[in-house]
């Protein structure tokens, strides 16, 4: 199967800052295309879409430029998700910028380390409304109990074309599925959102997760938003907080074992490639 990953996280500790990775000296190391998993026994990586890493908010432009010229050196880049500060009010000068690169398809400001509130504030709200303009999608990065803020921001936002990343990181961990299965069920009935398969083993029990702990978050997910809405994402490198890359395929490409062959063509590469126009 050749597979488009949706998600793909690259940095370097030493040419960007990421504070974040101070408590996680798993991660606070280079990850970079040469060290990413090309194939398998089932599954070559043909596409691949780079999704910001939350370096310093002034650093921004300079991750998105820094990608762009990765992918000079490795054709399976072909889309970036650049950061964007939306709750400015000039954000539309940043948005200007990355119009110079390309490869941005889409932005992500990340709302799962903010208050509740933060994205329905009506600055937020309409610099997304604006993304539009420049062509860009939106990638929804919450933890599960964000996601009714999330609904209202949608609502208020039905021209822009929005991606659930990580289906909302649900507490599988503790096995909760309510009320993310509602809430969930709810954002789905917006046309205009998809969702990505992806980040769940960060989710559940790091050390001793299973496919069973996970199966129930991605058949609900597939219940609502349907073959046509979901894709595969491959959250590397922040998955190997859980699971190596290739177990991480291997899992969700058992779990969509049911599939189609069609489906499964729709999961793993063409929705994504439809979305970020690749």
């Amino acid at each position: 199967m050749n597979l488009i990953d949706s998600h793909i996280h690259f940095w370097d500790p030493k040419h960007l800052r990421y504070t974040w990775l101070d408590d996680l000296p798993t991660l606070n190391k280079p990850f970079l295309p040469e060290h990413l998993p090309t194939s398998g026994d089932d599954w070559t990586m043909e596409k691949l879409v780079f999704v910001q890493c939350d370096c310093l908010a002034e650093q921004g432009l300079d991750e998105a430029r820094w990608v762009s010229s990765l992918a000079e050196g490795d054709k399976r880049v072909q889309g970036i998700v650049a950061f964007a500060p939306l709750e400015v009010e000039d954000a539309r000068s940043y948005l200007q910028s990355l119009k110079d690169l390309p490869l941005v398809k889409g932005v992500r400001r990340l709302i799962q380390s903010e208050p509740l509130g933060f994205s329905t504030q009506p600055q937020f709200v309409r610099n997304v409304q604006m993304l539009g303009e420049f062509g860009y999608s939106f990638d929804i990065c919450i933890r599960h109990y964000q996601m009714n803020d999330v609904i209202e921001l949608v609502r208020q936002c039905p021209d822009i074309a929005f991606v659930l990343d990580h289906i909302g990181k649900p507490d599988i961990k503790n096995g909760v599925l309510d009320p993310w299965r509602d809430q969930i069920r709810t954002l789905a009935s917006f046309s205009n959102v998809m969702c990505k398969i992806s980040g769940l083993v960060t989710e559940a029990d790091t050390q001793n997760w299973t496919p069973a702990d996970l199966q129930p978050y991605i058949d609900h997910t597939l219940e609502v938003f349907g073959i046509d809405r979901l894709m595969y994402g491959g959250d590397w490198s922040v998955v190997e907080l859980a699971s190596t890359y290739e177990r991480w395929i291997e899992t969700a490409m058992a779990a969509a074992a049911s599939l189609s062959d069609a489906e499964k063509h729709k999961l793993f590469y063409e929705n994504a490639r439809k979305f970020y126009r690749l």
